[in-house]
């Protein structure tokens, strides 16, 4: 089969350029590709390349993503589901992964989420911090228990904190 390139560049220099900066999925490298204007044929031989190559792997990205994700920016289980839909990885994936995210671990990233948070706003009247810390909790996909009951816990932990 004879590379179609674009310019100077085939399928597979392109695919090498993108996966430089970070990790790809399966189907983010298809629509990359496919932008180039690449061939079906070009772009299915260079993502089954990429596969053999262990350059592609869409359940090693799910298990990474929800590991870098929780250790960096932790946010919720439903969350994190939402956010792997749209990288485009197959459903077995996300699942397999999710394991690593369970209730208590979603508990306790709620909670340090609130610790943060709770500190950041320390300066504000309680009542406007109490509800700046709650949007925050569930503008990251947290229901409205979760981010209450680490709310809860984070303001008491600082109570007990004050008087000792």
């Amino acid at each position: 089969m004879k590379k179609q390139t674009t310019g100077s560049m085939s399928p597979m220099d392109y695919a090498m350029k993108y996966l430089t900066a970070k990790d790809r999925t399966v189907s983010e490298m298809q629509a990359y590709l496919d932008e180039k204007d690449f061939g079906e044929a070009d772009v299915d031989a260079t993502v089954e390349r990429l596969k053999e190559l262990g350059l592609l792997d869409d359940r090693r990205y799910a298990q990474r993503y929800v590991e870098t994700r929780l250790n960096t920016k932790p946010v919720s289980r439903r969350h994190l589901y939402e956010q792997m839909k749209g990288h485009g990885l197959p459903e077995e994936y996300i699942r397999e992964a999710m394991e690593y995210a369970d209730t208590d671990t979603e508990r306790e990233n709620a909670l340090a989420v609130a610790r943060k948070f709770a500190r950041q706003f320390a300066a504000l009247e309680p009542e406007k911090r109490r509800m700046r810390v709650l949007s925050r909790l569930q503008a990251r996909g947290y229901s409205y228990d979760t981010a209450r009951s680490a709310l809860e816990t984070a303001l008491s932990e600082e109570d007990e904190w004050s008087e000792s």
